[in-house]
């Protein structure tokens, strides 16, 4: 009987130690930031931008023409107040995206990138024709072109989506916690995570152009398409607050760039692009 009950005391015991274990644990709180589904997000940023080369080509009533291989370059503005200005903040080159936790490690979101482009004044060769009335000033560009040189002077053609090359996409990303490679001791106050996501969406640039002396046109129309891809680190601060740094690429496609006030005249082009970003938000719960 000794054995018997000394053995049912010492099951007891551990029994109740155990108990007491597992009440610690769960009294332990669980840590805002090791938690996502269920969170908003935003951000506002900046970007570099870099484009592959592209055939523009160009048509109308009295022209027909491509320009081979153009090139182009983004507008930088810089560190420039105009990024926290309201009344100015369309200006530089921005990214702007909101989205929501569909699960801890995977989000859905809506984004604006307005980039910047600007094609290159230089000699490239044409192909087409180009037949304008000689009452014109563009006619003295008439003639047909079989992969002649021609520089690209203003007069000549002027080609920019600088207000701006606006992608607006929608995004399925995933977002991983490697706080413990760095043995960070509390993510509440700083988490790192790294970002990966994939989008679609089209363009609605604002084309700034003037073509072959025609009276200047620039106005939004909805151009085309993009998808993309990209991947960054992100940095939380405080549960809240975080910086991300982010590479991100696509193609875009635009079959109908308006050129002029007559919509029988426009412009196509596909090209590749890459844009440098960074961005600083929020993340929150409603």
């Amino acid at each position: 009987m000794k054995y018997n009950y000394t053995t049912s005391m010492f099951c007891i015991a551990i029994a109740l130690c155990s108990i007491q274990i597992k009440a610690q644990d769960s009294a332990k709180p669980i840590k805002y930031a090791a938690s996502n589904k269920g969170k908003f997000f935003f951000n506002w940023g900046g970007n570099r931008e870099t484009f592959s080369k592209s055939d523009i080509h160009f048509k109308g009533e009295d022209y027909d023409f491509t320009v081979n291989n153009a090139s182009a370059h983004d507008k930088p503005k810089g560190w420039h107040i105009d990024y926290v200005n309201p009344t100015r903040v369309t200006i530089p080159q921005t990214n702007v995206k909101i989205g929501y936790f569909i699960s801890n490690k995977y989000a859905i979101a809506l984004g604006v990138d307005h980039m910047k482009y600007v094609m290159t004044h230089n000699t490239k060769t044409v192909n087409g024709y180009i037949n304008l009335p000689n009452s014109e000033p563009g006619s003295v560009y008439n003639g047909t072109y079989n992969n002649d040189p021609v520089f690209l002077s203003e007069d000549f053609l002027q080609f920019e989506h600088t207000n701006g090359l606006n992608y607006v996409y929608a995004e399925f990303s995933r977002h991983d916690d490697i706080s413990n490679l760095f043995k960070l001791p509390n993510i509440d106050k700083f988490q790192i995570n790294i970002t990966e996501g994939i989008g679609a969406g089209i363009l609605y640039p604002k084309t700034n152009t003037t073509l072959l002396q025609k009276d200047r046109y620039d106005e939004f129309h909805l151009a085309g398409y993009g998808v993309s891809l990209n991947a960054g680190v992100n940095f939380t601060f405080f549960k809240y607050f975080f910086m991300e740094l982010d590479l991100k690429g696509g193609y875009i496609d635009m079959p109908d760039i308006r050129t002029t006030s007559n919509v029988a005249e426009s412009a196509s082009q596909h090209f590749l692009y890459l844009q440098r970003i960074i961005a600083f938000g929020g993340i929150f719960r409603i």
